[in-house]
């Protein structure tokens, strides 16, 4: 009989959350690799040029690949012979070793866990607790999945309830662009199809913790139905063009996969969560013999791609003297480098200057002629001024966009992702702009800052108004002045191409 100690176990769940902060699967960045050489969408080459050259700086820095280090998610696979050793539930030893992790000192992680979720919510400050599926197998040995999901993907699961004579290709194809690109493509869809409504969502988290082989799966060609329902996804998704980070491309997708669970004979179950360009997963076996050894990938494997800023095509802006008529005079698509002081403001921030916009109070900060960062950054660590600073998908801003072009004096903003209609007529009416910095590039990002101080809310934490004080920061040209989004024109423009191409390859 096998004796798993606590401690063991504890340490760990804890290095494997350290572990996959900052180092990509290996299969999933070499398919990144192989997108980037195939991309022919110059704006989308980029994209994923900064997310490869991110990985990359994060694998040697060891440091997070996304501001968002994720709500931890543990699936657990024990053997029915395995003896435990411990004093601690299996939870309790889970989340011991989540907030280990989290509040490393050298990588310390960014705490996103807000308990109260329907009330005050409040941030639990470690991350915990985590979510932990259970299985008991036959067997010695206890299987372990670690995975650090981010809001931005998480936010655009889906399930539906089809009729069992209903496509599911259809809904899927129908479903995949209202996601928009707050998920952050190029990443994976993980399909759970069939069981019950909560089964099937179980279902399509655990298909996401599956390696990158859709390749293979081409060159040998599908054994079954699910194989070929993944090939026709993997190639009709594609052929939507969102392309990376929804600017339109050959590339929105790098696999699809699908697990499947038998289901009553009226239903069928559909569910489909994405991952995103911070996939993170980590899978190891416990067998008594003390903690997991997780070896850490050669950087000789990472693609030989290393980004940076185009200088001679870029329009270089001083925030420090920006007008409104420069604003007024970007155009979509155009690549900016930012330099000068900016400020920052999530959901929390937002919400708090409209409670005193309306009560008549004075705001903190003068957003007069500013622009603004949806950003919620990892605290520091060593000689940093700030941690990873990456975006955050702007349209949870949306309804706040009126408001503050109208009542502040704000002129642009910065975020990740599309803006919904509210938002770009907003940005229209006061002749204002949104800029798009690269999701999973936040290490990378994070290099542009060169000061950071909270000027508000302090007692928001990560969510509080900063200052930053930028040199060269890369963003494009999302939204103008006169509402030309680029997350609309661009897949447009690449869905047309692709319709011409007979299969996109891989």
């Amino acid at each position: 009989m096998t004796t798993i100690k606590q401690e063991d176990f504890i340490a760990s769940i804890a290095d494997a959350f350290q572990f996959i902060s900052y180092y990509h699967p290996l299969d999933y960045i070499q398919a990144l690799g192989r997108a980037y050489e195939r991309e022919e969408n110059p704006a989308a080459k980029d994209a994923i040029a900064q997310i490869l050259t991110n990985s990359r700086m994060c694998a040697e820095g060891k440091r997070p690949i996304c501001q968002d280090t994720g709500i931890a998610v543990v699936f657990l696979k024990i053997g029915m012979n395995v003896r435990w050793e411990a004093q601690l539930s299996l939870q309790a030893m889970v989340d011991e070793g989540v907030r280990r992790a989290y509040n490393h000192p050298d990588n310390k992680l960014r705490a996103s866990v807000l308990l109260d979720p329907a009330g005050k919510r409040i941030n639990s400050r470690d991350n915990t607790p985590a979510v932990v599926h259970y299985e008991i197998v036959p067997g010695d040995h206890v299987e372990v999945i670690c995975a650090a999901k981010g809001g931005g993907s998480e936010n655009k699961s889906k399930l539906v309830m089809l009729n069992p004579s209903d496509s599911i290709v259809d809904w899927v194809l129908k479903t995949v662009p209202t996601m928009g690109a707050g998920w952050c493509p190029p990443g994976i869809l993980g399909l759970g199809i069939g069981g019950t409504p909560e089964k099937a969502m179980l279902l399509a988290k655990e298909a996401l913790m599956a390696p990158v082989d859709i390749d293979a799966l081409m060159a040998r060609g599908p054994r079954n139905r699910i194989e070929e329902l993944r090939l026709e996804l993997y190639e009709k998704v594609n052929a939507l063009g969102i392309g990376a980070q929804g600017l339109g491309g050959l590339t929105t997708v790098l696999d699809v996969k699908i697990l499947d669970y038998p289901t009553h004979a009226a239903s069928l179950p559909v569910a489909m969560i994405p991952n995103c360009a911070a996939t993170r997963h980590v899978h190891f076996h416990l067998d008594g013999n003390g903690p997991a050894k997780l070896e850490p990938p050669s950087l000789s494997d990472w693609p030989q791609v290393a980004w940076q800023p185009d200088t001679e095509k870029s329009l270089r802006v001083n925030l420090d003297t920006l007008t409104p008529a420069e604003v007024a005079s970007w155009k979509p698509g155009q690549t900016l480098l930012l330099s000068g002081k900016l400020l920052t403001g999530r959901d929390a921030a937002h919400k708090r200057i409209a409670d005193l916009l309306a009560k008549g109070e004075p705001l903190p900060v003068d957003f007069k002629n500013r622009v603004i960062y949806y950003v919620g950054p990892v605290d520091p660590v060593r000689d940093e001024v700030v941690g990873p600073a990456g975006p955050t998908t702007a349209t949870r801003m949306d309804k706040f966009t009126e408001m503050m072009l109208a009542q502040t004096g704000l002129i642009a903003m910065i975020g990740k992702a599309e803006r919904g209609p509210a938002a770009i007529e907003a940005i229209k009416k006061h002749q204002s702009a949104y800029l798009m910095a690269v999701g999973g590039a936040a290490y990378l990002v994070s290099k542009a800052i060169k000061s950071a101080r909270v000027v508000a809310f302090p007692d928001l934490g990560m969510e509080a108004i900063y200052e930053f004080e930028v040199k060269d920061m890369p963003v494009t040209v999302a939204v103008d002045a006169q509402g030309t989004s680029v997350h609309e024109t661009g897949p447009r423009e690449w869905r047309m191409k692709i319709g011409k191409i007979p299969v996109v390859k891989a």
